[in-house]
C-alpha cells in the first residue's frame, strides 16, 4: 500500500528523478518520457470515463489501474521481467486480454471503408486522444529499449492498447455508425 504524507520532496529540483530502486536519472530520460506519457494517457482516459458506463467503463477502469502498473514496470530497471510481490510487471496475459476484448467489440462492426477522424461522441473523442498519447508512450518505450532493458510485454501492451482504444472508440460511436469519416481532398 502506498502512503504519501508529503507531496513535494524537492528531490527533482535539479532536473533528476529516481527510478524504482533509487537510481537517479535525468527527467528527460527516455524511460521517464515513456512512463510520464503513460500517466498522461491515463488522465485522458479518466476524462473519457466521465461519459462512459457499463462494460466500457469497467474496461477503462481496469486499464487505468494497469497503466499505473505499466508505469511501475517502465520505472523498474533490470532484465528480470517476472512479476513479483514487490515488482510490478506487465504480462503477456494482459496483452491477450486486450486482444480478446478487441475481438469481441469488433464482432458487430462493419469493416472500415475510410480512415476515421477523432470525434463522434465525447467519450470517443477522448479515447482517440488517449490512443495517440499511448502511441507516443510506445515510441518513448522503444527508444528507451535501445539503451536499457525494457519489458517486451510492456511494449506489446502499449501497442495493443492503442488498438483497443481505437476499437472501443468505434464501439462507443454506435458500433461505428457515428464515426466521423475522413473525406480525402474534400477541401481542395
Amino acid at each position: 500500500m502506498v502512503k504519501l504524507t508529503k507531496i513535494y520532496t524537492r528531490g527533482g529540483d535539479g532536473g533528476e528523478t529516481s527510478l524504482t530502486g533509487g537510481e537517479r536519472v535525468s527527467k528527460d530520460n527516455a524511460r521517464i518520457e515513456a512512463y510520464g506519457t503513460v500517466d498522461e494517457a491515463n488522465s485522458v482516459i479518466g476524462m473519457a470515463r466521465l461519459t462512459t458506463s457499463g462494460p466500457a467503463d469497467q474496461m477503462l477502469a481496469r486499464i487505468q489501474n494497469e497503466l499505473f502498473d505499466l508505469g511501475a514496470d517502465l520505472s523498474t530497471p533490470g532484465e528480470d521481467f517476472t512479476p513479483g510481490e514487490m515488482t510490478l510487471r506487465i504480462t503477456d496475459a494482459q496483452v491477450t486480454r486486450l486482444e480478446e476484448e478487441i475481438d469481441r467489440m469488433n464482432e458487430n462492426m462493419q469493416p472500415l471503408t475510410s480512415f476515421i477522424l477523432p470525434g463522434g461522441s465525447p467519450a470517443s473523442a477522448h479515447l482517440h486522444l488517449a490512443r495517440t498519447v499511448i502511441r507516443r508512450a510506445e515510441r518513448h518505450a522503444i527508444k528507451a529499449a535501445r539503451e536499457v532493458a525494457i519489458n517486451p510485454a510492456a511494449i506489446k501492451y502499449l501497442n495493443r492498447l492503442s488498438d483497443h482504444l481505437f476499437v472501443l472508440s468505434r464501439h462507443l460511436n454506435k458500433e461505428g455508425a457515428s464515426d466521423v469519416l475522413w473525406v480525402p481532398g474534400a477541401t481542395r
